[in-house]
């Protein structure tokens, strides 16, 4: 494993820290928010996509998807340095090192794993083609196909989490976990960064705005947010 060239492109100040490789896209954003909600000693290191920098070859021996967000810990399994890429197994990595954020028994354990993966197979793709189409795309996509399948594709998705979360606080019943660090970057972006409440009617999913409440409001959160921002200019 080359991480020499990780090391040279991105120096570390504290190279015995986690370093954190991404940037302040919801998936980043989850992963930022773990380390924060976890207290984990972490050094963050922007990766701009916009740029490419994703392509890197440097950033390949990380991750070779070329995907953010993507981590280096030092102090892994058997007090190895590890690597680890695809941000709900970053998530899972993390709760399983601290204890923390993650039911302990098996049914709970088993809740957890099908709602991270609902949200890798579904929430993330789904809500980002969304975007893609309504934000980036509409220069370059004049039929309406594309929207309106993802706009519908969207909506189901939040009927999903409305009629879930009508029955429970917190994704995995009352205690707040790694599941909603990994949903909620998501379900905020449609109106913090896509602006799209009115198209897709935010305001109809009630007990989805109510738990968004809830999660945007901890201080962590506040602070992920900034975590590999990019300046804009």
């Amino acid at each position: 494993m080359q991480l020499h060239l990780v090391k040279e492109r991105w120096p570390a100040q504290f190279p015995e820290r986690i370093q954190l490789y991404s940037m302040n896209t919801p998936n980043g954003i989850k992963v930022a928010l773990a380390l924060e909600e976890m207290h984990l000693p972490y050094e963050p290191h922007v990766i701009n996509i916009l740029e490419g920098e994703q392509h890197e070859e440097a950033f390949k021996v990380i991750n070779p998807n070329s995907k953010i967000p993507a981590l280096i810990d030092p102090n892994g399994p058997d007090h190895h340095s590890i690597n680890l890429m695809e941000s709900c197994a970053i998530l899972k990595y993390l709760s399983e090192k601290t204890g923390d954020y993650t039911p302990l028994d098996k049914a709970g354990k088993s809740a957890c794993d099908q709602w991270l993966f609902f949200q890798a197979g579904h929430i993330g793709p789904m809500f980002g083609q969304f975007g893609h189409f309504y934000k980036y795309a509409k220069d370059q996509c004049d039929h309406p196909y594309p929207l309106e399948r993802y706009r519908q594709e969207t909506r189901r998705l939040l009927a999903v989490l409305d009629k879930h979360l009508s029955r429970h606080d917190y994704m995995l019943g009352e205690s707040y976990s790694i599941v909603d660090m990994a949903i909620v970057p998501w379900v905020d972006c449609l109106s913090r960064f896509y602006e799209a409440d009115d198209l897709l009617e935010l305001h109809l999913f009630t007990a989805v705005n109510r738990w968004q409440a809830l999660c945007i409001q901890r201080p962590a959160y506040r602070r992920a947010l900034e975590v590999c921002a990019v300046q804009p200019g």
